[in-house]
């Protein structure tokens, strides 16, 4: 295919608008290379777009409207645009809406501007003090890099942008305008690795080993909480920046690992470029140019960094890749550690899966061949792995309105006494799941959807977890009016908390869930004083499992490990394991022995038993067993189809028009289950028509979906979603 197409040559182009084929234009003025973005017009407006290749002449050349112009920015690569091309095949979404992903980046077709910076003199000393001035220069002496903006050293020093521009008056400062978007500081792939064990070095030398041969592997690192997993993967890291090759780390939770970019900072002396909702505009448009130009070695990603323009990426990482997350659930649905895996095959390069606690799909992969297994067995330094039992909490004397037994209650005296710290663990958010009205049995759910609302004392309001709608809290009844006979039903850590307290009154608590923090910088804050040992007890949903490490937490307590286990959730079992596993790491990560209490209703339950012997391939291999035998994943294919409209009966006739016709999904053996109302029927007063395909595995799966979704006539308000692999079944 042509490379350069000159002034008024046909093209065709992807936009970033809803238009789900290619467009044919005319080269701009000085024609435009193949991948360029463009900025095109379209009716009256001006509109972003990507060359794909030559125009198909469908219309004649007179009636096509020239490009406006190249965009400055470098082509986008052909191995981008095939994996594009990928994402949407695989995932059966229109190609300009996975362009969308890429282009999310503001003002990317305006040019550089510039920003002044101050860096301090060298010679500081010299200069007239004051108690500002000292403040100043303190700030500074101290800052992650030597050029900063006012903003930024307003943020670090406390001082006023008065005092800045005195101090620059007066020589202390060095002043100078540099462009926003510049390359990001160089890494140091030697500047201090760690002392590894002989197990991290010899997974370290088998990943080099796949590194070399320049092609694609994918590798799934596997080792114990604690056992440095991070260590062995920033060791590739470094192979791969000694190369000259770019690297993405993918983090479940970006916004909330302050420790982890502070680990990279001391492995490679630079901080590395951030992509993710917490970064600025003006930084992620930095990040997307910067990664586009080669000036962004390594970045710390959200699954959206997935789709920047990387110019030379030889390396993926996907920490905690077994972590939901990952998955997309709206818009463009996707799963960023499957997509990951289909980026570098197109890459040809390496990417690495780690976990503690492997997804079954990555741990069956790699029993067939199709991934690397490599292992870390023991922690790291002296640290082992803490002990675990369960309390039956049939023998014990809870109270009606009591989580916390008298046998786990005794435990964390222990802990306390010790000057140690305890982390209760339980998967709710808000104060009650339920509050019902005692007085007619009506349970109060939200107007816009079909599902309860949760009371969130601390903030004193009920909130939708499935619409973010929130109201006032009630003092009667909205159904029958009564006053004084709502109550709730069942704990959140709220109530954990409130509990805590009463029992532990002059322990220091910690909550730690994303209700509760307006930013992710207050819970950045709020982990550092946990790490810190600011904090006595530490109660948090599964947000405390993800990888963080408290040097001075003993025990864990796990309240409800029963919740999980409950209802019909294909993943339930896999789930529950892997997040009880890892919250049980989080104890005893240096050199004293955690313990981890599970409190049960049915300690013979076999994921309970299986997490208490601590044996994850039993644990896999019986997992395996029952999903093989039921053709689901990963053994057979899912998909899950919405149709949604604001009009019941419109929804409902849609669906009954599709199921009407499956024949593209009986050619290849496929089971069309529904239409039925979804779990939760109404979301933001849409109704939601449910069906869910069950397919042996077959390339021609997507294929036969987009045949049959082909009769839909999405008129009005009606919508389709299709979601390849769902990972929830609301």
């Amino acid at each position: 295919m042509r490379e350069f197409y000159n002034e008024n040559e046909r093209i065709a182009v992807v936009t970033t608008e809803p238009f789900a084929r290619l467009l044919d234009y005319l080269a701009p003025e000085g024609g435009c290379k193949i991948g360029s973005f463009l900025i095109l017009p379209l009716g009256k407006r001006k509109v972003m777009g990507v060359v794909w290749g030559p125009g198909e002449g469908q219309y004649e050349h007179s009636k096509l409207r020239n490009a406006i112009t190249v965009i400055d920015a470098p082509p986008m690569s052909y191995s981008m645009r095939k994996f594009l091309e990928a994402v949407s095949d695989y995932t059966i979404t229109p190609l300009n809406l996975i362009l969308r992903l890429c282009t999310r980046v503001p003002d990317l077709n305006k040019p550089s501007v510039t920003q002044k910076v101050f860096s301090l003199v060298s010679n500081h000393s010299d200069f007239k003090k004051t108690p500002q001035r000292d403040r100043l220069i303190s700030a500074l002496s101290k800052a992650n890099k030597n050029k900063l903006t006012i903003k930024e050293i307003v943020n670090i020093s406390g001082v006023s942008t008065a005092v800045i521009a005195a101090a620059a008056r007066a020589g202390i400062l060095n002043e100078e305008l540099i462009l926003r978007d510049s390359p990001y500081p160089v890494l140091d792939p030697d500047f201090k690795p760690k002392k590894l064990n002989p197990n991290q070095i010899n997974v370290c030398e088998t990943v080099k080993d796949l590194q070399r041969q320049n092609n694609f592997s994918a590798i799934l690192l596997q080792g114990v909480t604690g056992s440095g997993k991070t260590e062995v993967y920033l060791e590739a890291v470094a192979n791969a920046l000694r190369k000259g090759e770019q690297v993405l780390v993918l983090l479940p939770e970006i916004a909330l690992t302050s420790e982890f970019f502070n680990r990279v900072k001391n492995r490679f002396g630079e901080n590395p470029a951030q992509w993710h909702s917490g970064a600025t505009l003006a930084e992620r448009r930095r990040v997307w140019k910067m990664v586009a130009r080669g000036g962004a070695k390594l970045v710390i990603g959200a699954r959206s960094a997935l789709f920047l323009p990387f110019m030379n990426l030889g390396l993926i990482i996907v920490d905690e890749e077994h972590d939901h997350s990952y998955k997309q659930e709206d818009g463009v649905i996707y799963n960023a550690r499957d997509m990951a895996v289909l980026r570098a095959s197109v890459e040809r390069s390496t990417v690495i899966l780690a976990s503690a606690t492997p997804s079954l799909e990555s741990w069956v992969n790699a029993k067939n061949g199709k991934y690397n297994h490599v292992r870390i067995h023991e922690r790291y330094g002296e640290a082992t792995l803490p002990n675990l039992s369960a309390i039956d909490l049939r023998k014990e004397n809870l109270k009606s309105d009591e989580w916390i037994s008298d046998s786990l209650e005794k435990s964390i005296t222990e802990c306390l006494q010790n000057k140690e710290q305890s982390l209760l663990f339980l998967n709710r958010r808000g104060y009650s799941p339920t509050t019902v009205c005692r007085a007619c049995g009506n349970q109060i759910s939200c107007d816009e959807c079909d599902a309860r609302m949760v009371e969130h004392r601390f903030i004193n309001r009920l909130m939708c977890h499935q619409c973010g709608n929130t109201k006032a809290m009630l003092d009667k009844c909205p159904s029958c009016g009564i006053k004084g006979k709502l109550a709730v039903v069942g704990p959140g850590v709220e109530r954990l908390a409130e509990e805590a307290q009463i029992k532990f009154p002059k322990a220091k608590i910690s909550v730690l869930s994303s209700d509760l923090h307006g930013s992710a910088k207050s819970i950045k804050d709020e982990i550092q004083k946990i790490s810190e040992g600011n904090t006595d007890i530490i109660i948090g949903t599964q947000l405390v499992a993800k990888g963080h490490n408290f040097p001075k937490l003993r025990l864990v307590g796990v309240i409800d490990i029963d919740i999980g286990l409950q209802g019909s959730d294909l993943r339930a079992a896999e789930r529950t394991y892997q997040l009880v596993r890892q919250v049980s790491g989080r104890a005893g990560r240096t050199d004293n022995k955690g313990r981890a209490l599970i409190q049960t209703y049915q300690p013979e339950h076999p994921v309970v038993e299986a997490i208490l012997r601590g044996d994850d391939e039993e644990f896999w291999v019986s997992e395996a067993k029952q999903r093989e035998l039921a053709s689901m994943p990963p053994f057979g294919k899912l998909v899950g189809i919405i149709i949604s409209s604001s009009n019941f009966e419109r929804a409902m006739f849609s669906a009954n028009q599709l199921k009407k016709n499956t024949q593209a999904l009986d050619i290849i053996g496929a089971s069309v289950y529904g239409p039925a109302p979804a779990p939760i029927a109404r979301i933001k007063r849409r109704h939601r028509i449910r069906f869910l395909v069950k397919s042996p595995r077959t390339p021609g799966l997507q294929d036969a979906v987009r045949k049959w979704v082909a009769n839909v006539s999405l008129k009005g308000d009606l919508r389709l979603s299709i979601d390849i692999d769902p990972q929830s079944f609301y």
